[in-house]
């Protein structure tokens, strides 16, 4: 790894932590080791480059070629991807200037993520916040495993739900699943890596918001419901990776339930809850792409298929991701399978992989379906 500072980065954290921790040399100028020729060596050897955080006076020299550090002058050279994470304050983000630079960066096949919301420098808050480094370190992996930033899917709006929902039975308890949002997570990553525009509904999750991406938190199957029904009229796709608890307290109890001295059992009602996936199959045309989930207990195979076709017929959806799930096997673990299945057969097998490695592969199913990919 190399790090390129600017002058100003060096006020923040100085040179001797960037070369300690690199293991590298650090410099801001082309004027050190000349004979080394640093900007032409870095970027040649460069697999991924990535600017964070991206300051708005970065933004507009990269845009504009211009070419005054050892930061700048290796921009121009790089042949690799090129990721840019914008931090700065809401006025700055939002300024034309600023949103011409990203847009003809953009252009240019970089790729520019949008910031977070939250609390920047001082006591504003609001959009222009850095992404979480673990949520940008996860983009960047989508793009070193396609080795590009391959913007196929830009101008493409996106809804991916993620997580479990959680029915309450009592003010302390609930019922729900072990689904921990990572795969929907990695979708999303997925999908802002390739210019999309990613929207999550995430059920219960407790993983910072990814990179690129709003987020909007809801905890039952019901609250999911509206609010994809909410957005789904202005999205090109929804992804429905979310585990959608099956069943409800027909009662919620509004004191929490005790346990009785003569050691009897409470009796409790069990009714169905919403068919979200079921719901959104059945919503008159235009209606978005539909892609859901069938997190089975059966090995991958003929018979996972088989469930998976038979749940896209009966909710009607246009692709179903179908994984065997189980204890350290799907949910709450960094590794999953899926086998992508279509009306016309099995479109993809993905072997124990990352979730990352799954997410990769189903938008490559997806993709030749929108028909407003790359518009």
């Amino acid at each position: 790894m190399r790090v390129i500072p600017t002058e100003s980065a060096l006020e923040f954290v100085g040179r001797a932590t960037w070369e300690a921790l690199s293991g590298n040399p650090v410099s801001t100028t082309v004027f050190d080791n000349v004979h080394d020729v640093a900007h032409v060596k870095i970027a040649q050897q460069a697999k991924l480059v990535i600017i964070a955080p991206a300051t708005a006076n970065l933004l507009a020299k990269a845009a504009h070629g211009v070419a005054d550090d050892l930061l700048t002058s290796t921009l121009l050279m790089a042949r690799a991807p090129v990721v840019f994470a914008p931090a700065m304050h809401t006025e700055m983000w939002e300024h034309p200037a600023t949103q011409q630079n990203v847009a003809t960066l953009r252009e240019r096949g970089a790729l520019v993520v949008d910031p977070a919301n939250g609390r920047l420098t001082g006591a504003d808050s609001g959009p222009g916040r850095l992404p979480e480094a673990a949520a940008l370190a996860q983009v960047c992996e989508v793009v070193l495993a396609r080795g590009s930033v391959a913007a196929d899917l830009v101008g493409v709006r996106v809804l991916v739900t993620a997580g479990g929902t959680r029915e309450p039975l009592d003010p302390v308890r609930y019922l729900g699943n072990r689904s921990s949002g990572r795969q929907g997570w990695a979708l999303a990553a997925a999908a802002v890596a390739r210019g999309a525009s990613v929207e999550i509904i995430a059920a219960n999750v407790d993983l910072p918001d990814p990179a690129g991406c709003t987020v909007t938190r809801v905890s039952t199957a019901d609250a999911l419901l509206s609010a994809v029904l909410d957005r789904a009229h202005g999205v090109d796709v929804v992804v429905m990776a979310a585990a959608v608890a099956d069943f409800r307290a027909s009662n919620t109890a509004p004191t929490k339930i005790k346990k009785s001295d003569d050691g009897g059992v409470p009796h409790i009602e069990l009714a169905r809850t919403v068919d979200v996936l079921a719901t959104l199959g059945s919503l008159p045309p235009p209606r978005p792409l539909l892609v859901g989930f069938a997190a089975e207990t059966v090995p991958a195979g003929p018979e996972l298929v088989a469930l998976a076709t038979s749940k896209l017929r009966k909710k009607n959806a246009d692709l179903i991701v179908a994984n065997s799930v189980g204890v350290d096997k799907g949910f709450e673990s960094p590794i999953n399978e899926a086998t992508v299945v279509s009306t016309d057969g099995v479109e993809a097998e993905v072997p124990s992989a990352s979730k990352a490695a799954v997410a990769v592969a189903v938008w490559d199913v997806v993709l030749p379906r929108l028909p407003r990919a790359g518009a």
